[in-house]
C-alpha cells in the first residue's frame, strides 16, 4: 500500500508572509496583538497564534485603543481600514499581495469608468474586502456561469470583471468564458488573479488523480483553496476528504485503498502533513513518493515593526 504526496503543497508566500507579521509583531510589540478576522483559514495556525498572544476579533471596534491591529490574509474594505485609521490604531496590513493586486485592478476600472464585476464566493472575506474598494453597489458578485445568464449590467460596453484568487482554475475559466461570450467588449486583468498557489495545488491534485484511489487534503472547512481541492478531487472520480488533523480521517475510506494521495491548503502547515504520514504508516502504508507539478520560490517582503509605539512602513 502506497502514499503519495503532492508537491507543492501546504503554506504559500502570502499566508507564510501573514503568519510572520503577527509573530513579529508579538515579538517586537508585545502581547496582546489584536487581529481582525482569523489571520488565515486554519484552526492550527490560529490556535498556535491565539497561544502566542494573539487576539483574534470580528470587528475593528473590538480593538480597545492604541491597540495594534493586524489586517488579515484575506483584505479589508476601504471602510474598514479608514475606521480603524480614524480610531489611532497601529495598523499592520497582513494582506496578501495577490490580494491587493485585485483590490488595485479593481480600482482602475472603477476610476476608468467601467461597472466591476467579481467572480467569487459572496461571505468570504476576500470577497467582501475586494468589494469594498469601491462605492456600495458599484461592483457585482457572480459565481457561477448561470449568474452571467441574470446579470443586470448598467453599459455592456463598459465592463471589467476581477476574481477572487482562490477560486477552481475550470469553474473560473467557464464563467470568464460566459462573460466574454455575453459581453464581448469585457476587460479582464493582464494576468489572472487565481494565485499561483492555488494553480499549483490543483494541478497537483490533479497529477494525485492519476495514480491514487483517495486522498487526504488539509485545511479547514472555511479555507476556499482547500475545500477547491476536496471538490476536484471527487469531481475526478477520487473519494476525496477535507481533515484538520490525521485524527479527522474517516476510517471507513480506507477498504480496499491502495494509493492514497496527502495534499494540505495554503494555509495548513506542514507539521500536519507529516502528522498524517506517521498515522498512515502506523496502519501498513509505505513511506511516502513526491508528486511535483511546479517549484516555488516565491517570498513577499515583511512591512518594518517598529516598537510601542508600534509604527510600521508602507508595505
Amino acid at each position: 500500500m502506497k502514499l503519495w504526496l503532492a508537491q507543492p503543497r501546504g503554506f504559500c508566500a502570502g499566508v507564510d508572509r501573514a503568519i510572520e507579521i503577527v509573530e513579529q509583531a508579538l515579538a517586537i510589540c508585545g502581547a496582546p496583538v489584536f487581529v481582525r478576522h482569523e489571520i488565515v483559514h486554519n484552526k492550527h495556525v490560529v490556535e498556535d497564534l491565539r497561544q502566542k498572544g494573539a487576539q483574534f476579533i470580528n470587528e475593528v471596534d473590538d480593538a480597545p485603543d492604541g491597540a495594534t491591529l493586524v489586517f488579515s490574509a484575506h483584505g479589508v474594505s476601504q471602510q474598514v481600514r479608514e475606521h480603524a485609521q480614524a480610531r489611532n490604531l497601529h495598523i499592520l496590513d497582513a494582506t496578501c499581495p495577490l490580494v491587493t493586486k485585485v483590490h488595485l485592478e479593481l480600482l482602475r476600472h472603477y476610476k476608468n469608468g467601467h461597472q466591476v464585476i467579481l467572480i467569487g464566493h459572496a461571505g468570504h472575506p476576500e470577497v467582501e474586502g475586494t468589494m469594498g474598494q469601491a462605492p456600495k453597489g458599484a461592483v457585482l458578485l457572480i459565481s457561477t456561469t448561470a449568474d452571467v445568464d441574470t446579470l443586470e449590467v448598467n453599459d455592456a460596453e463598459h465592463l471589467a470583471y476581477v476574481t477572487q484568487t482562490t477560486l477552481s482554475i475550470d469553474d473560473t475559466q467557464a464563467v470568464i468564458e460566459a462573460l466574454k461570450t455575453r459581453f464581448p467588449n469585457i476587460q479582464g486583468p493582464k494576468r489572472e488573479d487565481i494565485c499561483y498557489a492555488t494553480t499549483n495545488r490543483q494541478n497537483a491534485v490533479k497529477a494525485l488523480s492519476e495514480v491514487c484511489d483517495l486522498i487526504f487534503i488539509l485545511g479547514s472547512k472555511n479555507s476556499s483553496n482547500s475545500q477547491r481541492l476536496c471538490e476536484m478531487a471527487k469531481r475526478k472520480g477520487i473519494a476525496a476528504q477535507l481533515i484538520d488533523r490525521a485524527e479527522d480521517i474517516d476510517k471507513t475510506l480506507l477498504p480496499g485503498k491502495k494509493n492514497i494521495g496527502i495534499t494540505a491548503g495554503a494555509s495548513a502547515p506542514e507539521i500536519l502533513v507529516q502528522a498524517l504520514i506517521v498515522h498512515l504508516r502506523g496502519l501498513g502504508y509505505a513511506a511516502p513518493q513526491p508528486i511535483a507539478v511546479a517549484e516555488e520560490n516565491i517570498t513577499f517582503h515583511l512591512p518594518v515593526i517598529k516598537q510601542q509605539p508600534c509604527e510600521t512602513s508602507s508595505i
